[in-house]
């Protein structure tokens, strides 16, 4: 079973366009599948799970769309907490929060605050978030801790400055709705993880698709650099 599980819910307005609704029933729909996730990881002792709620880029939509996604984060956070800390699932939300309306930050904040101490799931929401975000705000963050060094930088010393720094790296990754792309998402946590693309649209992937995602993970081989017969000599190095 993967202990860290990133998705990138794709699909929502392609969802609605099909059935000729409004793009935003295909994000309210999205918001119950992200219910149905937390439930099948909790249920399938999955620690982490990662979902990419809204990208640095998709402040370019419409701004109609844009407003109603934030208007659908708030409702989201003002209904599901008490849900969250009701299971023992700590939220966190990564991504540059700067933009976000004050309402909605503090919304975050206490969300973040009320789940603290829980530990049966992590979920992480990335919002307004980007890989290569991650990397250059993690670089300032480095930089500015240590000032009086000029070289010999070293991956360990970056990785405690990225948004993901209290989680491992994914095991799997899941992105629905047909794209076989990453889009600027986890660029660093990324390296060594299992990729599954699939064509369902995000609304529509439910807990039996995402058996299907589990099942390609376990038949995968990860030698992360290492060879086949390395890992049959000392499988647990």
């Amino acid at each position: 079973m993967p202990r860290h599980v990133a998705v990138i819910m794709d699909g929502n307005g392609r969802w609605a366009k099909k059935r000729f609704l409004p793009r935003v029933t295909g994000h309210v729909k999205g918001v119950e599948l992200v219910r149905e996730m937390v439930r099948a990881c909790l249920e399938r002792g999955i620690q982490y799970l990662t979902l990419f709620a809204f990208s640095s880029e998709n402040w370019r939509r419409p701004q109609d769309e844009v407003s109603l996604l934030m208007q659908l984060f708030v409702k989201a956070l003002e209904q599901e907490v008490d849900k969250l800390d009701r299971n023992a699932v700590r939220l966190r939300i990564i991504g540059d929060l700067s933009r976000f309306e004050p309402r909605l930050q503090e919304l975050i904040r206490q969300a973040e605050a009320r789940t603290a101490d829980n530990t049966r799931l992590d979920l992480t929401i990335a919002a307004n978030y980007g890989g290569r975000w991650d990397i250059m705000q993690a670089t300032n963050h480095m930089l500015a801790a240590q000032p009086e060094k000029r070289d010999g930088w070293q991956e360990s010393d970056l990785e405690p400055h990225l948004s993901m720094n209290f989680a491992p790296e994914p095991d799997l990754f899941i992105r629905t709705g047909g794209e076989e792309r990453i889009s600027n998402f986890l660029l660093w946590q990324l390296a060594y993880t299992e990729f599954y693309f699939t064509p369902i649209l995000w609304p529509d992937f439910d807990t039996a698709e995402f058996d299907k995602a589990i099942t390609s993970f376990q038949q995968r081989e990860r030698r992360f650099g290492r060879t086949s017969e390395q890992l049959t000599e000392s499988p647990n190095a």
